[in-house]
């Protein structure tokens, strides 16, 4: 896709074996929840998994990569697309964001009504100047959020997403498993669709399009 991203951001693959378990156990959360909407011949189709009615995210209060606290109402007028990683995730994670810059690409002028969100599971190496450098490989409006250290859980916990420390040969070689989907929200914040790792960035950007769409009517 003619991105690329720098090289040492991560050493482990290990990460890149578990996503698909952990991705399977936020679904099985989401459609046991009974957050899966009800189809309609007015409600919009998905080729992503339909979680509308889901209560997400209600109360996000982040830094971002620029100092900057953000909640979801910075972001209304945008639909937004929220991943969870660190920065020396070896694959996945850099794989899923120029995944997003893909998607970002397809959309257009509409482009300019994505908002990507990359929340930190790793706070405690993922500093706000590192956040900021990794954020460059992929696309200069995507967003790095990072929560303390104390803050991980409840962040982790109003998503619905996993993730655990790997122990290393040393204090700070430790690797990161977590839950690998996007979540995505609408022009209004709120949460409404979920997008499995590896979904083409086509598929993607058809979703957030008629998202767009049907917010517009």
């Amino acid at each position: 896709m003619g991105q690329q991203v720098k090289p040492g951001w991560g050493q482990s693959d290990r990460e890149a074996g578990q996503q698909g378990r952990y991705a399977d156990r936020s679904l099985i959360r989401l459609t046991a929840g009974g957050f899966l909407a009800g189809c309609s011949p007015q409600a919009p189709t998905f080729k992503s998994t339909d979680i509308t009615g889901a209560t997400f995210a209600q109360d996000l209060k982040l830094t971002d990569h620029t100092g900057q606290v953000r909640t979801m109402a910075d972001f209304r007028g945008k639909v937004v697309v929220v991943f969870f990683g660190f920065t020396q995730c070896p694959d996945v994670c850099p794989t899923s964001m120029i995944t997003l810059a893909e998607v970002k690409r397809l959309m257009g002028g509409q482009g300019s009504r994505l908002q990507v969100l990359f929340i930190t599971v790793d706070p405690e190496r993922d500093t706000l100047p590192l956040l900021k450098e990794y954020m460059t490989n992929f696309d200069p409006g995507f967003l790095a959020l990072r929560p303390e250290p104390a803050e991980l859980k409840a962040v982790a916990d109003s998503f619905k997403i996993t993730y655990r420390k790997v122990e290393g040969t040393t204090s700070t070689s430790y690797t990161m498993d977590h839950s690998a989907g996007e979540y995505v929200f609408d022009t209004n914040g709120a949460v409404r669709l979920y997008s499995s790792y590896g979904a083409e960035p086509a598929v993607i950007a058809e979703d957030i399009l008629t998202l767009l769409k049907s917010m517009d009517v």
